[in-house]
């Protein structure tokens, strides 16, 4: 298995193929409703991999089902009883698609391997009476097709953890400046994606919700320690400095061409809803979404958190005030939804490793 955290690094796609070939046995799905054929199927593949069997379309879905994780291709006759092949064939296309599919059918009727490549992903079909060599061959090259994949999908999963990683590396590194905000960009990330599922935020934006989340005060880097950390009220220069780590933000992710899409949540997660925030006082739903939810996940992990200028507040008291400043600092909508999942994220506050698991996107991909 190609593992980036093992340090395993192979130098060709033959190397990749034939490291998995070795470390995995395949397993082949023989579909057909004769006796002798399976017989003769099973002689042919004998020795090289592990055989199931089934003798109609249906049967061949339930062993595909209970078996979804090990079969890596089907073979299936095309005329049989019950289910014939090329619908045998659609069907298991929708329960696993990456499995490769061969039809053996003693027809060459054009318009059933038409039919048969549209709607089942087909990627061989081998006329009876088949050539052994032939379908070995053509075997061999859907299982070669399959392992490329699965290798592809491995190495997209390690570079998807490599990132997750670096990311939760940065923000941790930033958090560390500031003994008092220790963990606080991965709350505001948890707060943010509990609101962002509750919500019904679509997958697809749900990572940018995440990321964001993460990086959303990286540009707190650049503050000096001495602003960061006073124990009281920031002068008027003070904070000018302070209010500049959101467009410090922007600037450091902008060159990270896989980070462009979720700079507005981050540049723009101290805006307010009345257009009194910053740094460019936006207002109402001109404010990026997701900055808008990083907003009230942000207002809800700084009030319950202890400082180093005040003790942390009570998760009701924080709630009240959240509620209070629905239409002004806040996004109505997004407030009272806030408001009516707080048990849920004050459970998350009380178990973060355990609620960040559940709902986190990058986590998912990863495990």
């Amino acid at each position: 298995m190609l593992n980036m955290k093992n340090d395993l690094f192979l130098n060709s796609v033959g190397d990749l193929i034939s490291a998995t070939s070795v470390n995995n046995e395949h397993t082949i799905l023989i579909v057909d409703d004769e006796i002798n054929n399976i017989q003769l199927l099973k002689r042919t593949f004998r020795g090289k991999y592990r055989i199931m069997t089934a003798s109609n379309g249906l049967e061949g879905l339930e062993t595909l089902k209970r078996n979804i994780d090990d079969i890596c291709l089907i073979v299936s006759d095309h005329k049989m009883p019950i289910m014939e092949g090329t619908k045998f064939l659609e069907e298991a296309n929708k329960i696993a698609p990456d499995v490769i599919k061969i039809l053996l059918t003693g027809f060459s009727d054009i318009e059933i391997i038409t039919d048969a490549v549209n709607k089942c992903n087909l990627f061989q079909y081998v006329l009876k009476p088949f050539n052994p060599d032939e379908l070995q061959e053509a075997v061999k090259n859907g299982l070669d097709k399959f392992d490329l994949a699965s290798s592809k999908s491995l190495i997209l999963k390690d570079l998807k953890e490599l990132f997750y990683k670096t990311i939760k590396s940065i923000a941790s590194a930033l958090d560390a400046k500031d003994p008092y905000t220790h963990g606080h960009s991965m709350r505001v990330t948890l707060y943010s994606i509990i609101l962002a599922r509750e919500l019904g935020v679509p997958n697809s934006e749900l990572e940018m919700v995440e990321t964001a989340g993460l990086l959303h005060d990286i540009g707190k880097i650049a503050i000096p320690t001495s602003i960061l950390c006073k124990p009281g009220k920031l002068d008027d220069e003070e904070f000018a400095i302070m209010k500049s780590h959101p467009v410090n933000s922007e600037k450091l992710i902008a060159s990270i061409k896989k980070l462009h899409d979720i700079s507005p949540g981050v540049k723009h997660h101290h805006e307010r809803w009345d257009g009194r925030g910053y740094p460019d006082h936006l207002a109402g739903e001109g404010i990026p979404y997701s900055a808008r939810i990083i907003a009230l996940a942000d207002t809800y992990d700084a009030m319950t958190s202890t400082r180093s200028y005040r003790k942390a507040l009570a998760h009701e008291v924080a709630i009240e005030e959240i509620s209070k400043c629905a239409g002004t600092q806040f996004d109505p909508v997004l407030a009272q939804k806030f408001v009516e999942i707080e048990d849920i994220i004050r459970a998350a506050k009380d178990n973060p490793e355990e609620y960040y698991a559940k709902y986190s996107t990058l986590y998912s991909q990863i495990n």
